[in-house]
C-alpha cells in the first residue's frame, strides 16, 4: 500500500512521463478507507488479471480533484457519489461505466482504554476533542455532518473539532489520543486495535454511504477487468471480511 505522500508523489511523477509510462498497470486511485481490503483484493486479482495493480490513497474529493488536473488514474473508487458525479460530469468516467460497488457505516471511536461513554449524537458535544475529516468535502466528514445536522449538535460539536485529511487521518488522531472521540467509518475502527467503538450510528439516522467505483473514460482494458473483478465473490468475501456491506 502507499501512503498518502507517497501517493501523491507517484500520480504527481506519472502526470509527467504520461499515461504511455504506466501502460503495464493498473493505478487505481482509491478511498483510504479501503485500504486494507483493497491491497487484498488487488493481490488476489493480479495473478489471473493480466496487470499489475498500483494504488493510491487519500480522501476521494483530493482524488477526484488530482484526477481532474490530469493524474493518469486507471480506475477510481470513490467514499461517496458526488466526487464520481464530478468526474461524470466532466467527462472522465462514463455514468453507464459507474458501479455502485459498498456500503458502510458511521460509528465513533475513542481511545481503547477511554473511559468515555458515548450514547448518541448529544455525547459528543460534551467532548473536548472530536476528530473529523473535512466536513465540506470529504465523505465520511460530510456523512457525519448531516447525522450531527439532524440531531441538532453540529453547532456544538463543530466548535471541538480536530480536523483531519481523510478518514485514516482521524483515526490515527483517537489512536494517538489527539482526540477524545472521533466519527469514522467502521471498517476503519476494525482496522485498529488501539480504538474501541463506542457508538454505533443507527443507519435510519445516518445518510446512505455507498462507494461508486469506475474506470476512467481513457483507461484501457485491463482497468475494466479490474473493475469487473471488484464485482466478484471472490472480491465482495474480501471487502465483507473487512466489514464492508454490498451497496443497495
Amino acid at each position: 500500500m502507499l501512503s498518502r505522500g507517497v501517493a501523491r508523489a507517484l500520480i504527481a511523477a506519472l502526470s509527467l512521463l504520461g499515461a504511455a509510462a504506466y501502460a503495464e498497470g493498473v493505478l487505481v486511485c482509491a478511498a483510504s478507507s479501503t485500504a486494507d481490503a483493497l491491497e487484498e483484493v488487488s493481490k488476489a486479482f493480479e495473478p489471473g488479471g493480466g496487470a499489475r495493480v498500483h494504488l493510491a490513497y487519500g480522501a476521494s474529493s483530493d482524488l477526484a480533484r488530482q484526477i481532474l488536473a490530469g493524474s493518469p488514474c486507471d480506475v477510481f473508487l470513490s467514499a461517496d457519489i458526488a466526487q464520481m458525479r464530478r468526474l461524470e460530469q466532466s467527462g472522465a468516467v462514463l455514468g453507464s461505466e459507474v458501479k455502485a460497488l459498498l456500503s458502510n457505516r458511521l460509528v465513533v471511536i475513542v481511545p481503547h482504554r477511554s473511559k468515555a461513554s458515548v450514547s448518541g449524537a448529544d455525547d459528543l458535544a460534551l467532548l473536548r476533542r472530536v476528530a473529523l475529516a473535512d466536513p465540506e468535502a470529504v465523505p465520511v466528514g460530510v456523512y457525519a455532518r448531516v447525522w450531527l445536522e439532524r440531531a441538532g449538535v453540529w453547532a456544538q460539536v463543530a466548535r471541538r473539532l480536530v480536523p483531519t485529511m481523510d478518514a485514516r487521518s482521524a483515526l490515527a488522531a483517537v489512536e494517538s489520543a489527539n482526540a477524545d472521540a472521533g466519527v469514522v467509518y467502521a471498517t476503519d475502527a476494525m482496522a485498529s486495535k488501539k480504538v474501541r467503538i463506542a457508538y454505533r450510528v443507527p443507519p435510519a439516522e445516518s445518510p446512505e454511504i455507498i462507494y461508486p467505483v469506475a474506470p476512467l473514460a481513457r483507461s484501457g482494458p485491463a482497468a475494466r477487468r479490474f473493475v469487473e473483478f471488484l464485482e466478484s465473490g471472490e472480491a465482495s468475501r474480501i471487502f465483507l471480511r473487512h466489514g464492508f456491506e454490498p451497496a443497495g
